[in-house]
């Protein structure tokens, strides 16, 4: 992580501060969000915590989760992207970045397109909470239990239960030191990562039986339509896991989960093993990490296939070392 002085002193000199997470908000995301913007409030800032869509489910009971609003409508000192590759990821949250007088991105992509004044990224982090709670300690902020649930949020979510590549020593360690502050570590897990729902377990079985595969089976894609959410009276967030059960299937090296968002969009989750999809998430305005990224296309056949051929070619080169 680069040096911190100027982004301390522009928080420090900042009266009125707004934290935004992007649209379809993740653990990380939310996590991120929520101890940042509590841990700046500890220093008497006034801090307005957005994002455009709906807080998911398992995450409505974390500490300051019922403040998070949709919009604002006031000019603030500094403006905070928390897990933003770039800004069409803010969705209409943006708006208040274009008023802002500085703004400061905190990222831990390797894929970005900068848009602040100010960045702090780590690509080595395993969450954007392992960059916050470095922040908040710099900033002489004491991680009290509930900052503590957040960022352990952020990192649980992020790595998957501490089963992805991005785990480190060191993240092992912070959430070591976590766990000591937080009452009931077991509960927060449950409630954050393991607990499913009825209409996630159903939908997550009309995904997987409908999966197809090419590439020799190396390449995996499945379908949810809206039809399905409404007849178990499902939401998108209920799905959030599939594209890593698509990814678990043995000898899968790319898999491709498509959300039918309305009739004119679909959106796309990709995950990989090895293989850079994010550079495929970009062409369509996306992004995120090498193995794990996204991004919305046309709810039409023509672009399912151009998307489906792209990835298709890019694990043929990426397994013949090309």
């Amino acid at each position: 992580m680069k040096d911190l002085k100027p982004v301390l002193e522009r928080i420090k000199e900042a009266k009125t501060i707004v934290i935004a997470s992007h649209v379809n908000p993740d653990g990380d995301s939310i996590g991120s969000l929520l101890s940042l913007g509590m841990g700046l409030e500890r220093l008497g800032k006034k801090v307005y915590m957005i994002c455009q869509d709906n807080v998911p489910g398992r995450y409505r009971l974390l500490p300051g989760a019922k403040r998070i609003l949709k919009k604002i409508d006031k000019r603030c000192d500094l403006a905070i992207s928390v897990d933003c590759s770039n800004k069409e990821i803010l969705g209409r949250a943006y708006g208040v970045f274009e008023k802002a007088l500085s703004v400061l991105e905190i990222d831990h992509h390797d894929a970005r397109r900068p848009f602040g004044d100010l960045q702090l990224i780590d690509s080595s982090a395993a969450a954007v909470g392992e960059i916050i709670y470095t922040l908040l300690k710099k900033l002489g902020v004491a991680v009290d239990e509930e900052i503590a649930q957040n960022i352990l949020t952020s990192i649980i979510v992020e790595t998957n239960s501490f089963r992805l590549p991005n785990v480190k020593p060191y993240t092992f360690r912070l959430c070591g030191a976590l766990a000591e502050i937080v009452t009931d570590f077991q509960k927060l897990v449950d409630i954050v990562y393991w607990s499913k729902t009825r209409e996630g377990i159903i939908l997550s079985g009309i995904c997987m039986s409908r999966c197809k595969f090419v590439n020799g089976g190396s390449v995996a894609w499945s379908i949810i339509r809206r039809k399905d959410y409404d007849k178990v009276k499902g939401k998108d967030d209920d799905v959030d896991e599939v594209a890593d059960l698509i990814r678990s299937i043995e000898k899968v090296r790319i898999a491709v989960l498509f959300r039918e968002q309305d009739k004119k969009r679909l959106r796309v989750s990709l995950r990989s093993k090895g293989a850079n999809v994010a550079a495929i998430a970009e062409m369509y305005n996306g992004g995120g990490h090498f193995d794990i990224a996204g991004c919305t296309i046309p709810n039409d056949r023509k672009t399912i296939r151009k998307l489906l051929t792209q990835l298709t070619d890019l694990d043929t080169s990426h397994s013949s070392g090309l």
